[in-house]
This record gives C-alpha cells, sequence and structure tokens, in this order.
C-alpha cells in the first residue's frame, strides 16, 4: 500500500506533464505534419481562423501511458484497461483527423467495439440504472453488455460533439472526471480516484496548448478517446460501488448527453442527416449571440475561448456538485436531470426564438426561425 500511496502524486505530474510537452511538441512541429493533421478553418463547424493541428489526442494518450506506468497496483491495471480498450476508438478517430474519410458509421462502430472490448478484458458491464424495467432486463449478461456498449459509445460520441471551441470539450471532462474522481475518494476507493486523477491531469496537460490561443485541437481521436475514459470510469464507479445511483454519473455527464440528444431529435425534425454537421448546437449560438454581443471587439479567437471558459463550468459544476451530493439518491439525482433538460431547453428557445417560452412576432421570430432550421445569416 505505501507503494501507492508514494507513486500517485508523481503518477499525475508526470502523466500532465508527458501531455503537454507532447503536444507542444505537436505544435512545433506542425510544419512536418501539418499536410494530414491540419484542421481547416473551412466547414460547417469552423469556428477558428487559420489552420490548427487536430491530433491533440496523440497528447492525452501519450499522459495516460506514461500515468500507466508510473501507478501501482490496481489502479495501474484500470488504466491499462482504459487504454487498451480505448484504442479502437482513438485510432479510427484519429484516422479521421488525419485523412478527413473515415465515415461516421464507422466511427461510431469503432466506440461500440470500445465498449465491447472493455467487457472482454475485464468481464464488467452495467448492471443497473435505477430504472425497473431496465434493471431485470439487465440481469442477463448479453442485455448487460450490449446497454454498456451503447452507453459507453454514447458518451464518446457526445463528447465529440461538444468539441467546437477552446477548452471546451477539455474542460468538461476535466471537470467530470475529477466529479468521479472526488466521489470515489469520498466512498474509500482511492485507487479508482488514482486513475480519474492521472486521466484529468493528462487532459490538463492537452488544455494548457489549446485554451486560450488554440494551438492544438483534441480531435476526432482526442474526443472519441476522453469520452470512453469518462464513460468506463463512471462504468467501474457504479460496479466497484453498489450504493451509488446509476443517475449519478449521468448527471455528472449532463451536459454532453443531452447535447447529443437534442442534436440527434433536432436533426430529424429538420430531415437532415443525424451525422450531418450544423451549426445549431447550444455552444454556437451562444457564442454568436451571447458572447459576440458582450464582447464585440474582441477576435474571434477569443470570442471562441471565452465562449469554451464560460460555457463548460456553467453548464457542468453546478449539475456536478448536485451529484456530488446526492449521489445514492435516485429522485433527487432524476430531480437534477429534469432541471438540466428544462434549461438547456428554455436557453435553446431563447436564443433561436428569442423568447423563453416561444417565438415573438415580427422580424425577431423571423430571424430566429432562420437560426433554427438553419438559414438565414451566421457569424
Amino acid at each position: 500500500m505505501q507503494v501507492v500511496q508514494y507513486s500517485w502524486p508523481l503518477a499525475a505530474w508526470g502523466a500532465g506533464a508527458a501531455a503537454l510537452f507532447v503536444a507542444v511538441l505537436l505544435v512545433l512541429t506542425k510544419d512536418l505534419h501539418g499536410r494530414l493533421s491540419m484542421d481547416s478553418s473551412f466547414g460547417v463547424q469552423r469556428f477558428h481562423t487559420q489552420p490548427t493541428p487536430r491530433i491533440g489526442g496523440i497528447a492525452i494518450v501519450s499522459g495516460v501511458l506514461l500515468g500507466a506506468l508510473l501507478l501501482r497496483g490496481e489502479a495501474r491495471v484500470m488504466l491499462q484497461v482504459v487504454v487498451l480498450a480505448g484504442a479502437p476508438a482513438f485510432a479510427f478517430g484519429l484516422l479521421e483527423d488525419l485523412t478527413k474519410r473515415v465515415s461516421v458509421a464507422k466511427r461510431l462502430f469503432a466506440t461500440l467495439g470500445s465498449g465491447l472490448l472493455g467487457w472482454f478484458i475485464t468481464g464488467i458491464s452495467i448492471t443497473y440504472v435505477n430504472v425497473p424495467v431496465l434493471d431485470a432486463l439487465l440481469v442477463w449478461t448479453p442485455v448487460a453488455v450490449l446497454f454498456t456498449a451503447v452507453a459507453v459509445s454514447g458518451v464518446a460520441n457526445a463528447v465529440n460533439i461538444i468539441d467546437g471551441f477552446n477548452g471546451l470539450a477539455a474542460g468538461v471532462a476535466l471537470i467530470v472526471l475529477s466529479a468521479i474522481g472526488l466521489l470515489s475518494v469520498r466512498l474509500g476507493d482511492v485507487q479508482l480516484g488514482h486513475v480519474c486523477l492521472n486521466l484529468a491531469a493528462s487532459v490538463a496537460g492537452f488544455l494548457l496548448v489549446n485554451w486560450p490561443l488554440g494551438k492544438l485541437f483534441l480531435g476526432d481521436g482526442g474526443a472519441y478517446f476522453v469520452g470512453f475514459a469518462i464513460a468506463w470510469s463512471a462504468v467501474l464507479l457504479l460496479q466497484r460501488h453498489a450504493q451509488v445511483s446509476a443517475w449519478c454519473p449521468l448527471l455528472i455527464c449532463a451536459y454532453p448527453v443531452v447535447e447529443v440528444l437534442f442534436s440527434m431529435l433536432r436533426r430529424k425534425q429538420h430531415r437532415s442527416l443525424v451525422g450531418q454537421p450544423d451549426r445549431l448546437h447550444l455552444h454556437s449560438l451562444v457564442k454568436r449571440r451571447v458572447v459576440r454581443r458582450l464582447f464585440p471587439q474582441t477576435t474571434n479567437l477569443m470570442r471562441n475561448s471565452i465562449t469554451g471558459a464560460l460555457l463548460g463550468p456553467l453548464l457542468s459544476v453546478p449539475f456536478a456538485l448536485w451529484a456530488l451530493a446526492f449521489y445514492d439518491d435516485t429522485p433527487a439525482l432524476v430531480l437534477g436531470m429534469i432541471v438540466f433538460v428544462l434549461a438547456y431547453k428554455l436557453s435553446y428557445c431563447r436564443l433561436t426564438r428569442f423568447h423563453w417560452l416561444g417565438p415573438r412576432s415580427g422580424r425577431r421570430a423571423g430571424e430566429g426561425a432562420a437560426a433554427a432550421t438553419g438559414f438565414g445569416h451566421v457569424e
């Protein structure tokens, strides 16, 4: 036990330092790999002003790998599983970052594969969600394994969908991992706490280069890997502590999860492809309609960074604290999710219809309708 006690600070500092070092190295050598790694400044969801490397996931995985080498005991094994099981999601995402030719379907199956691989290596799956009908089905191993793979894939894609502005996805991931780690330590599970700490440190190392100057982007590989790491940490939390309600990690991850579900519903209503990119995510609207108005004299780069710095903590910290306070109280956690969904919906209506509950008449209502359907002026 003393080995673990003295090794975990070194592992966390090492993970963060390694991620930072590799991130800086990727920026300094962008002329060598930029032909493959650069993210164009043109496109529906492109908000930056110059081509930027989108392979920040390499830095995060490097940090996690070093953390796994420096840790000892059970924490080391758990972190190694995160790397091994997360490899398909990371690899297919990175391939998309480099080639821009990997379909949404292939990346979806890769994230599903990571969830299945996590179960195959460990035998761990989600066996309860505190919903009686579903809990009755999850006693069957095939159902539990499939549900786990879908849940893990969902979180991985959710992190990817909020990856739009400097510091947003990485900042949210840092908050989520810190919350799961704090709860683990509170429950006496120092090993899982160390795992989350090392993951968070790796994300923080990347974040120092990503925010506020946007010198390196997370990319699909980084977003999928970080999303998988978050999801698997949540699976481990539920498997190791049956007193924790399944709604606890769900509430901690409320922002990315609700964003991806709402985006799917919105695109279905507009009869567009589920994977079709658009500029109607909440973070996009906040930047165009709030940050741009509050900071009219700032550059586009700074507005991107301000949006990430404001929106991530605002939507994540209060509900993460709610989840930590009521981690074993399912009704209170369900209430927290309801509050979040209502706040999200009302804010979205306000940004697209210029009214909290519905469209106003006249020109502004027309502008709101244009924004809600994807037409009209943007930026």
